[in-house]
């Protein structure tokens, strides 16, 4: 399984929150720092779009770790909160195209 891993306690923000995606998730220099962008980066995972560094197989999960997240719930539930939004919304259009749900969000 392909994985991310984003440190909760460094996430203070949606500025820092962005940086660590797009450091972790190989976003391009393009990435428009927003929840869209967000979600329009991890929306062709198996295609070969080039907007992460994860292109996976038909069946293969990315999954999304977030190390400390009791630290970033305590500091920005917002954040946490739509990245959960984001991450269900996502695996839901993955499916309404014929496939299997891409992501997995793991609190840690």
């Amino acid at each position: 399984m392909a994985t991310a891993e984003l440190n909760g306690a460094a996430i203070t923000d949606f500025p820092s929150f962005h940086a660590a995606c797009k450091a972790a998730m190989g976003f391009p220099d393009t990435y428009g720092n927003t929840m869209d962008a967000w979600v329009d980066c991890l929306s062709y995972l198996r295609d070969e779009d080039g907007m992460s560094k994860f292109r996976l197989k038909p069946n293969e999960v990315l999954e999304i770790v977030i190390k400390d997240a009791p630290a970033m719930q305590a500091a920005v539930p917002d954040i946490l909160e739509e990245l959960t939004y984001c991450v269900a919304g996502l695996n839901e259009r993955y499916e309404d195209y014929g496939e299997k749900p891409a992501l997995k969000l793991t609190l840690r």
